[in-house]
């Protein structure tokens, strides 16, 4: 059998086997809709509201905070659309290097006339200026802030402590596109001023079509999807019980196995690191990535020497069995350069790829991997 080494994690993670059996078990006995009154319904409902309250205490926050949504995207969406129109926002800020799901509501606004839309300063790592975004919002009219805590292209962390900090002194309302972070580090929302935090399940080893939006109790919004009125009439559609039951699973076991899992994969990205710059010659890495303690642990994102077969890098990294991304995760395979990667170094004709890692990966991957690297540039 060929061998096959995933390296997409950012992208996706696999499903955790538990996570698996649970779904498949919870399938054949709560198959019931909660909003029903009867006993069937009932014990769907409990599902949905237990799975909440262990959210809630993994956060360190109220269970009334988070609402179940389709998976990041539609958070990133509900908290952007429904917090600028209802609380009649007319400016915003955003970094150049956000996720699309940021960027193009945000965008879609500004063309709309509703807002004017401001882009804060970053450096050449991709990180916030704060003197810039306070400047911004010195300048202007009470404003939305989508600042992302880590970018899934580069890894690069934000202090969403500072800027929450900083936003709140100007009474600004503040998100956080937290998809790459949620239970991978850990969060205690008594000590930050974010007012929306998204999340999806299948960043951490759950199912996907699942995730949550984290609303404060200091702000108020009203629903972005119509309708049966369930999620507390802040999300319409009958409730994904089998994902939700599987998101608060895998996040009970990504934060119960925290250190410990951090540290393997930080052992697996150093180990990556260092097999690259002693046989590829002339890698270089994005952001701040090489710092273990200061950037995603789960992303390593290099860019290699100029070479004819730049453009078929990653397909010749499939066709050997070896699944990785070139920008952003979504849009793996996708022809489109990288927003982010062309706003951090714009001119660069460098071939660049994004390794990311699990618990479920291994140094003989990693192996396997430079292997075939120095084959392809040799």
């Amino acid at each position: 059998m060929s061998t096959r080494v995933f390296l997409d994690n950012a992208a996706t993670t696999p499903m955790a086997p538990e996570i698996i059996d649970m779904m498949s078990e919870m399938m054949k006995t709560h198959f019931a809709n909660p909003s029903s009154v009867h006993s069937y319904g009932r014990e769907s409902k409990i599902v949905v509201e237990n799975a909440r309250k262990k959210i809630a205490s993994l956060l360190n926050t109220s269970p009334g905070s988070i609402f179940f949504t389709s998976g990041g995207t539609e958070a990133d969406n509900m908290a952007i659309k429904c917090g600028i129109h209802d609380h009649k926002i007319t400016h915003a800020i955003t970094s150049k290097i956000s996720h699309h799901a940021v960027l193009y509501p945000l965008e879609d606004l500004e063309k709309e006339g509703i807002i004017k839309l401001s882009y804060v300063n970053i450096d050449e790592n991709g990180v916030v200026d704060l003197n810039h975004l306070e400047e911004l919002l010195q300048n202007n009219a009470r404003t939305f802030v989508s600042i992302m805590h880590a970018n899934n292209e580069i890894g690069t962390i934000q202090d969403i402590k500072a800027i929450g900090d900083v936003c709140k002194e100007y009474k600004a309302i503040f998100h956080s596109d937290t998809v790459q972070t949620m239970a991978h580090f850990p969060f205690n929302m008594q000590e930050l001023q974010v007012d929306f935090m998204a999340a999806s399940a299948h960043k951490f080893h759950g199912p996907k079509g699942v995730g949550f939006v984290y609303i404060s109790d200091d702000i108020q919004i009203k629903p972005l999807l119509r309708g049966g009125g369930q999620e507390r009439n802040m999300r319409a559609g009958t409730e994904n019980i089998y994902g939700i039951g599987a998101l608060s699973m895998a996040m009970e076991m990504a934060y119960k196995n925290l250190e410990e899992e951090t540290n393997y994969i930080k052992g697996l990205k150093k180990y990556m690191i260092e097999k690259l710059k002693s046989e590829i010659k002339d890698v270089q890495f994005y952001g701040k990535c090489t710092d273990l303690e200061n950037s995603l642990y789960t992303v390593l994102s290099c860019h290699f020497p100029e070479t004819d077969i730049g453009e078929m890098l990653l397909f010749n990294l499939d066709i050997l069995g070896i699944a990785c991304s070139g920008g952003s995760a979504c849009s793996s395979g996708s022809s489109r350069g990288s927003h982010v990667l062309t706003e951090i170094s714009p001119n660069s004709k460098r071939p660049g790829i994004r390794f990311s890692f699990s618990k479920y990966n291994t140094k003989k991957e990693i192996d396997y991997t430079i292997e075939k690297l120095k084959d392809l540039f040799s």
